[in-house]
């Protein structure tokens, strides 16, 4: 049976919308007015804006394997689509957390399609560890998940079956 989200639905693409367009704009930002490898500090030995790019997947992985990031992108997306389009009004959470990892999913998709690389910027550090270079696509994918989780664990009532 296809649940509807109604109204609410649409939200979840707007925030995935927003997501995309926030972030492929920081990334424009960076590529237009940084050279690679410069880094400019926000909070010293905290936060800085670096320029890096990864052609990887996470940290790196998986470099140049492009044919495998397109095709496992295009499968999450339908997945989370499909996802969204059966979520109850009351799954509010869940479709927040689907729409950021839908912007996510599709803002990375577009660096690996049109520059063959990602785009990332975020650098922080934690006491002495440097933290991976991230961009806003992976924040919203790692806000999303946690949001999912969330949803999934405290929030979700398991469906009754015909028995």
């Amino acid at each position: 049976m296809r649940r509807t989200g109604g109204l609410g639905t649409v939200a979840y693409y707007w925030i995935a919308a927003a997501v995309v367009i926030l972030d492929q704009w920081t990334k424009w930002l960076v590529v237009r007015y940084m050279r690679l490898g410069e880094s400019i500090p926000i909070i010293d030995n905290v936060l800085y804006i670096t320029s890096h790019r990864n052609r990887g997947a996470a940290w790196g992985m998986l470099e140049g394997q492009f044919w495998l990031f397109y095709l496992i992108t295009v499968i999450v997306v339908a997945a989370i689509v499909i996802y969204i389009r059966r979520l109850k009004p009351s799954e509010r959470l869940a479709g927040v957390g689907l729409g950021l990892m839908l912007g996510g999913a599709v803002g990375n998709f577009i660096d690996r399609v049109f520059r063959k690389e990602v785009v990332d910027f975020i650098h922080t550090h934690i006491g002495t560890y440097s933290f991976p270079v991230f961009n806003v696509a992976d924040s919203a994918l790692t806000v999303g998940v946690i949001l999912l989780f969330v949803h999934m664990f405290f929030f979700a009532t398991p469906e009754k079956g015909n028995e």
